[in-house]
């Protein structure tokens, strides 16, 4: 990603919000994948309508394929052998928190595994490791796709 436009994007949300800056390390596993959570959705339900113009019926059911819990956890199983030491910790801690709500039409191993994705994903928005962030998606949408 060009270096000029995360800083634009970085700058505006500053200036127009007045927002400062954050210490990541300080947020809990569940802030983290509460975010993590919604900027994942962005950025599946960019490609989804990158594909072109359809019915929101169809662009919810192809979005839906790859925002459920069984596909986050199927996307760690294979990113977690490329992740460094402190974002596989990220991940742990994600995975490993208890959330108030519980899993839903899904295995609380998948949902607990999709946390710390989610955790993971907020993790390094937060950081502005927007470049780190999308390679780790990509990778794992490809993982889905062999299947």
């Amino acid at each position: 990603m060009e270096e000029s436009v995360v800083w634009q994007f970085d700058s505006c949300m500053k200036d127009i919000f007045g927002l400062g800056e954050v210490d990541v390390k300080q947020y809990s596993p569940l802030a983290l994948a509460y975010i993590g959570d919604s900027i994942y959705d962005l950025i599946i339900k960019s490609l989804v309508v990158n594909e072109g113009n359809q019915q929101v019926q169809k662009l919810h059911k192809r979005t839906s394929r790859f925002v459920k819990a069984s596909a986050q956890s199927q996307m760690m199983r294979v990113l977690q052998e490329q992740l460094t030491e402190e974002e596989h910790a990220v991940y742990k801690r994600g995975r490993n928190a208890k959330s108030v709500t519980p899993a839903k039409n899904q295995s609380v191993t998948d949902y607990r595994r999709a946390t710390g994705f989610e955790a993971l994903m907020g993790y390094l928005y937060l950081k502005k490791e927007w470049g780190r962030m999308l390679a780790l998606v990509k990778t794992g949408l490809e993982s889905i796709d062999e299947e």
